[in-house]
């Protein structure tokens, strides 16, 4: 595991403060390079769509539930 970096989660500090929920649960595939956000534990996603950029927002009961971001690193790239 690599060393954790406190300034770098200062930086984002204010964005994670600013979520509409208070608790979430991320998980990054380094191989497959997709990012897995989820505002509930455990979410039963009935219904996800797909965006024209590659990201699947995956709803319960019409609530956001979660997130997956296909290619996150390459999305810093650009």
């Amino acid at each position: 595991m690599e060393e954790v970096e406190p300034e770098k989660i200062l930086k984002i500090l204010p964005e994670i403060l600013d979520m509409p929920s208070s608790k979430m649960w991320i998980d990054y595939d380094s191989e497959a390079d997709v990012l897995y956000i989820n505002f509930k534990k455990p979410a039963h996603a009935d219904e996800s769509v797909m965006s024209d950029d590659d990201i699947i927002y995956r709803y319960e009961s019409g609530n956001l539930v979660g997130m997956t971001i296909l290619s996150a690193r390459k999305r810093l790239q650009k």
